[in-house]
Order: C-alpha cells, then structure tokens, then sequence
C-alpha cells in the first residue's frame, strides 16, 4: 500500500470518526462541517484532484434533494403539517388511537417527502400537544421517529440512501415501491403492536382531555390557495416518478413550478431548505471517491463474496443483517455509498438493491444515533424530556429485528 493509499484511509477513518460518532471535544464538528473537512484533506493531500472531487459530487441525488425540500417547504408554509397535527389530535378520542393515527401520518408522508423533514416539521406540534394534554411525552416521540424510518422505506424519495439507491440502481419508481410497499405497511403494524403493549399501562392510565378540541397550539394559519397549489404540483410529480421520468428533475421541475405559481417572496422558502443535508451529502461524495480510488472497498468486497453465500436466498439475508451491522457502525448514508458498488456482483442485483433501501432503513430505529430522524426528534423534545440510549433501545431493537425479518420474508415472497 502506497503513501497515497494510506492518507486516504487515514481521511476516510477521521471522517467517519467524526460523523457515525458524537462531536468531539478538541474537534467540534457536526456531520456536515466532518464531511466538508474530509473532502478539503482528500484534495490537500493529493488523494483526488479538484476535477477528480467536482466530479465525485452526484448532483442528481442533490437535485433530488433539493426538489423535494422545497416543496416541503411550501406545504409547511402553507400550514399542512399543523393542520395535519391539529386534525390527528382532534380525530384520535383516545391516547391509544392517538399513537396508532401517528404512527400512520408519520409513516405515510415520509413515503412522500423525506422523512427527515417529517420529523423537523412534525416534532415541535407533537411536543405541545402531548404536553399541554398531559400524556406522556415517550411513546409518542418514538412513534413519530420509528415510523418515519419504517414509512419512508416505500419509495425511492422517502429518505436519502433511499435517493442514491434509486441513481445507483436505475430501479424503476413504481417498480420498487410495489416491492417495499408492503414492508412498510407491516412495519408500521409491528411498531405499533410493540409501543402499545410496551406503553400499555402509560396510556391506558393517561386520557385526552374531554371536548371537541383536545388542546389549543398556536398553529400556522392554513393558505388554501397555496396548500392547493402545492399539493397539485406535488400529485403530477409523483405522476411524473410512477411514469418513468427522471426523478430529480422532476421534483426540481415541480418546486420551480411552485414558486411561479405560489407568488411569494423565495427568501422566506429557500431559508427552510436543509442546506447542511446538501453540503454532507457533497462532501461525503467526495470522501467516499478518495476511499474508492484505493481500491481497499472492492479488495473487502473480493474477501467477503464468499461468505454472503451463492444463491439469492442466501445473499438477501447475509446482505440484511451486514447492512444493518453497516450502517449503525457508519451510519447509512455513508454504508450506501460505499456498499452500493457490490450489488452487481451478486446473483439478483435487483433483489439486492431492495434489501439494502430495507435494511438500511430499518437499522434507523436500533438505536437513538441509528439516523438523522431519531435526532431530530430527541432534540426537539430535549426540553421537555431527556431520552436516554436505553430509553429508546429497549423497544428499537425488538421493532428492528421484528421489522427487518418480516420485511425479508415478504420481499423474497414477492421475488
């Protein structure tokens, strides 16, 4: 191994020290700032050149990104999600039902818009509701963090790795959702079978207030006329996703339409765009370039063929439990990237890709830092409740493994 070789592992070690870890004291970084460091070492050390890292960038899963950020936007700026919130609250009677319709709004719009976004715009709504109701405060939060991860697994936008394997794969929309539909449908029922038996006594104690309206919250006027704007164009871009059609520029397509027909000032949108996602993804792209360039990803791969098995059946389950394994280790996004130029060397690449958007997603809810969603919502309720590691690991573990099983059972049934 030359010079060169071992800087980039030593950049690439450094990088995901600072990401799939927390921040350090003599290094304060957060992920983006880690990537953005890790891309700056590759090229002052000679790894890539600045072409070699410009083209290391995979715009289109930016672009994507971006389209679908700004047409969550527009739907928060139009009150949807706190209309949404109010409507849950309003329509559950019971603390019960509460966590199962939750569960439910959560999981299905994260298969829409990214389920990052959910929770940044969900949480806060939940935080005041539950604690101006007096109900506790846990089971709720995990409900919206896990079922963000499990309802996002439903389609090639629902979450980032989800993104990059939709552009490394070339997997067709409708194609994959038929596949992980169906997964995501019998995570959400396992999650909530899992938090209400674990919460049982929690909620059965707890009562929402008596009355039509359970709580008042300051909520975010609803704008009909921009709501049904954004949710129009939003429809003719999952026409656009289910016909074939590129998938980052139609989202692209569809925010730019917005802007024109919606008639307000950009400034206020673009400032709810999740830049810091954009700048990790771009800087993790070139890392992992500095990473591949060694050629140390496809010597791991030539001494782990082996072990993964020969036939699909096989390969499908060794791929699940190291793709889990992966990714709490390096954190998804990152295990995509570099795990992702495997898939065509197995016996049903397709099938492959499909285990890994699954388990990868899914090993999301083993742990608190298991993904981005998770801190999200721990952080936003931090003022009101600290979960600890085993808070949440007590009932993540049995959803992940119960849902990671079930998933693969059904993913191979539909094979």
């Amino acid at each position: 191994m030359g010079h060169r070789e071992i800087l980039a592992l030593a950049i690439f070690a450094l990088t995901y020290l600072l990401i799939s870890g927390r921040r350090l004291k003599m290094l304060p970084l957060n992920r983006p700032a880690a990537a953005l460091l890790g891309t700056v070492l590759m090229v002052l050390a000679g790894v890539l050149t600045p072409e070699q890292a410009y083209r290391a960038v995979d715009y289109d899963t930016l672009v994507l990104l971006l389209g679908m950020s700004l047409i969550s936007a527009y739907l928060y700026l139009a009150g949807f999600f706190d209309w949404t919130a109010d409507w849950v609250l309003r329509t559950a009677g019971t603390p019960r039902r509460l966590l199962l319709y939750l569960i439910l709004t959560s999981g299905v719009l994260s298969a829409l818009l990214v389920n990052d976004t959910i929770c940044f715009m969900l949480t806060p709504l939940v935080v005041a509701v539950v604690v101006r109701g007096r109900l506790p405060l846990l089971p709720y939060l995990l409900a919206l963090a896990m079922s963000a991860n499990l309802g996002s697994v439903a389609t090639l936008v629902g979450n980032p790795q989800n993104m990059i394997i939709g552009h490394l794969s070339h997997l067709r929309f409708l194609h994959f959702s038929a596949a992980l539909l169906p997964v995501a449908a019998a995570g959400l029922a396992i999650q909530y079978g899992i938090l209400a038996r674990g919460f049982r006594r929690e909620l059965g104690a707890a009562a929402l207030p008596e009355g039509r309206e359970p709580v008042e919250f300051a909520a975010r006027p609803l704008d009909r006329r921009l709501l049904g704007i954004t949710l129009g164009v939003l429809g003719l871009v999952f026409a656009g996703f289910l016909a074939g059609f590129d998938l980052s520029w139609t989202a692209l397509s569809g925010a730019a339409l917005i802007m024109v027909l919606a008639r307000r000032d950009t400034h206020e949108v673009l400032k709810l765009v999740d830049w810091h996602l954009l700048l990790f993804f771009a800087g993790l792209f070139v890392v992992v370039e500095g990473l591949n360039s060694t050629g140390a990803p496809d010597q791991l791969f030539a001494r782990l063929h082996g072990l993964f098995g020969r036939t699909a059946g096989a390969q499908a389950w060794n791929l699940a439990w190291f793709s889990v394994a992966g990714s709490n280790l390096f954190s998804n996004v990152p295990f995509v990237l570099v795990a992702g130029k495997w898939i065509p060397g197995f016996a049903h690449p397709a099938l492959m890709w499909q285990v890994m958007a699954l388990a990868t997603t899914f090993a999301g809810n083993l742990t608190i830092l298991g993904s981005v969603a998770n801190i999200i919502v721990v952080e936003s309720a931090r003022g009101h409740l600290e979960v600890g590691f085993w808070d949440y690991a007590k009932y993540g573990i049995p959803v992940t493994i119960l849902t990671t099983v079930t998933g693969m059972l059904i993913l191979l049934a539909l094979a």
